[in-house]
């Protein structure tokens, strides 16, 4: 399902891809189970962000925010946390499927974008970006990858970059029965800290439909 092309493994040397597919996601009957998680959540991001953030939290922060700085941003991740941990913000997105990768991204900080499985057309490749790729992006601007940037592609095109985030063609909706949620971290966040965060993702998923089933999960390192 995920597959790492040359060019992304000699640029981005220690990077590392990771993603995980949920399938029979029709009913959701654990809403209130994942609202509960969410608010234990905004609790905890809270008292963590009180009391530092720690030295695997701070290496992360670190990594993605030196990522970032090549093409003139700011981790977004990064900020949408304090929002919440500092802020007080609740953790919404309007789709609840997208709150458990959200709640999941959050709490770890890793970058990750969710399709709907029955829109990708496999393989899934992680590359970087020649300067001249495009796609439409979530909110429906039509985008051209900055050269050098981490992105992934199935057999159409560009579902996702590190810069401009996920696709419009294969988005989550609320009749998505199928879910692919993929990860990027660049050198300096490991290969455990992306599984673990993929099988956090999981669990959040399955706290919301326990009758959903995890098919698989695929790492790439380079």
């Amino acid at each position: 399902m995920l597959i790492p092309s040359e060019r992304w493994r000699e640029y981005y040397p220690g990077a590392v891809a990771g993603a995980v597919a949920v399938y029979g996601l029709s009913d959701q009957p654990g809403r209130d189970d994942l609202r509960g998680f969410l608010c234990s959540l905004e609790l905890r991001l809270k008292e963590r962000h009180g009391s530092g953030h720690g030295d695997e939290l701070s290496r992360r922060i670190r990594a993605y925010a030196a990522y970032y700085r090549r093409f003139g941003k700011t981790y977004h991740v990064l900020l949408q946390y304090r929002s919440v941990a500092q802020e007080g913000k609740p953790i919404r997105s309007g789709l609840p499927l997208v709150e458990a990768m959200f709640a999941a991204e959050l709490d770890s900080l890793i970058l990750t974008a969710g399709h709907d499985l029955d829109l990708v057309k496999p393989p899934v490749v992680v590359d970087v970006s020649a300067g001249d790729e495009r796609y439409v992006t979530l909110r429906g601007e039509e985008r051209t990858l900055k050269k050098g940037d981490m992105f992934m592609r199935d057999g159409e095109g560009v579902i996702s970059s590190v810069i401009y985030g996920p696709d419009r063609r294969t988005m989550l909706h609320p009749l998505s029965r199928n879910a692919l949620f993929c990860a990027y971290a660049p050198e300096g966040v490991g290969e455990d800290a992306v599984r673990s965060h993929l099988e956090a993702l999981a669990r959040n998923v399955l706290l919301l439909c326990p009758n959903a089933r995890v098919a698989g999960t695929w790492m790439c390192a380079a």
